[in-house]
């Protein structure tokens, strides 16, 4: 039985797949089709659990193949190193290096690198000046996606750096069809009022209402209630 957490094991592996974001999709997927190679600095910012993280992740994905993403590719918790040592450790140490390997599947792969930056609005004024700075010394090899729940926390100097788009709630339909999905993959049996109350005490976020429904099916042999949502949520 595997042990990995839903969230992980059901993000979407392609642009593709993500749901109810249709303009940045339809960007990023020019984007990477694009014969000139050009990839912005990106800005994703909106309500938890749309899609930001997984986004991003999915365009690296297709960018870089999987064999090449943990050598490409830098993810940081912006909430948990959110000083300026971060920024001229971590983020210039990784940046410096010009990327190199090429994918196994034959498929030209870019020649930079991704630095991302999730809860970057929990940083401090001094680490975005620093990211700042180093945004525009490693632009030749490396490319930075912010993201953020307020997009008025990051400083004007890095919004005007990156392309912003805004991510949209999640429709209440939406959540439901994906939490139904993942019921059928894993076998749990779940009734309509009880996704209908894990929508609610989520919020709309995808992220937590996968992470309840998870919880549940641990403690629940059975068909998973709404009570046994609200007991998980705490409510």
């Amino acid at each position: 039985m595997s042990t990995l957490p839903w969230i992980e094991k059901y993000r979407p592996k392609k642009v593709d797949d993500i749901s109810y974001q249709d303009e940045i999709v339809a960007i990023l997927k020019k984007t990477i089709k694009s014969e000139s190679g050009e990839f912005p600095n990106f800005l994703f910012y909106g309500p938890p659990g749309t899609g930001k993280t997984s986004t991003i992740l999915a365009a690296a994905r297709e960018l870089f193949g999987p064999e090449l993403m943990k050598t490409r590719v830098l993810e940081l918790n912006s909430s948990d190193e959110r000083g300026i040592n971060v920024i001229r450790e971590k983020v210039k140490t990784f940046a410096q290096f010009t990327p190199s390997g090429h994918r196994s599947d034959g498929k030209p792969c870019p020649p930079f690198k991704i630095v991302i930056l999730d809860e970057a609005d929990s940083m401090t004024s001094s680490a975005q000046a620093a990211l700042r700075r180093t945004m525009e010394k490693e632009s030749k090899t490396t490319r930075f996606c912010l993201i953020c729940n307020y997009v008025s926390r990051i400083i004007e100097p890095i919004t005007s750096r990156c392309s912003k788009f805004r991510f949209k709630p999640l429709s209440k339909e939406i959540l439901i069809k994906r939490l139904e999905y993942i019921c059928k993959e894993e076998k749990v049996d779940c009734d309509q009022d009880a996704l209908a109350t894990l929508v609610t005490c989520s919020e709309g976020d995808l992220r937590k209402a996968i992470t309840y429904l998870q919880c549940a099916s641990r403690l629940k042999s059975v068909c998973i209630k709404s009570s046994d949502i609200l007991e998980i949520a705490g409510v």
